[in-house]
């Protein structure tokens, strides 16, 4: 009985210790390196690195109703989001286009599925620390069904360039999914 009553006071005893150990800890002054940023020494050098800030929430709003509307095949729907000119970057494709030519472009490419099919996995929007520069990036599985009905999907990276609220610029990487 007399070692499991030392054991209790032994274990009593610890407890209280971590305690005020655990008391101390929240009290002290987190590390320099949580509290400050910390230079990097990049084995590549760019001409701005560390450049970008969250991004407005609306830019993201207006991308992701863009896409869900050509996804639900609303194309006029889908170009209300684009500006008057547009820089289009996709496999094969690198030209700037006017609103209409954009219309029909899409058109013609949402037109050749039966049904599309997006599975959003994340969104980012950045600004540049000096405010020039605005990016929505999506990241997301897109599947359909072709009119002749062959199914396929790819994974999706898009880039989209806003100004003033409006897409100036997409950029497009896909990867075929197997």
């Amino acid at each position: 009985m007399k070692k499991l009553t030392s054991l209790f006071l032994v274990a009593i005893a610890c407890s209280c210790n971590n305690a005020e150990k655990n008391a101390k800890d929240e009290t002290q002054e987190p590390p320099a390196a949580a509290t400050a940023a910390t230079a990097m020494n990049y084995p590549y050098t760019i001409k701005n690195p560390d450049n970008w800030e969250i991004g407005s929430p609306a830019n993201t709003m207006n991308v992701l109703k863009c896409l869900k509307a050509w996804e639900e095949g609303k194309v006029d729907e889908s170009l209300q989001y684009f500006g008057d000119s547009v820089t289009v970057k996709f496999d094969g494709i690198d030209k700037t286009m006017s609103n209409d030519s954009l219309k029909a472009f899409f058109s013609a490419g949402r037109n050749s599925y039966k049904t599309v099919v997006v599975k959003m996995e994340d969104w980012e929007s950045v600004v540049s620390k000096d405010k020039s520069e605005e990016w929505v990036t999506l990241w997301y599985t897109q599947t359909w069904e072709t009119l002749k009905g062959v199914k396929d999907s790819v994974a999706v990276i898009n880039d989209l360039k806003m100004k003033d609220g409006k897409i100036i610029r997409i950029d497009e990487y896909n990867r075929k999914l197997h």
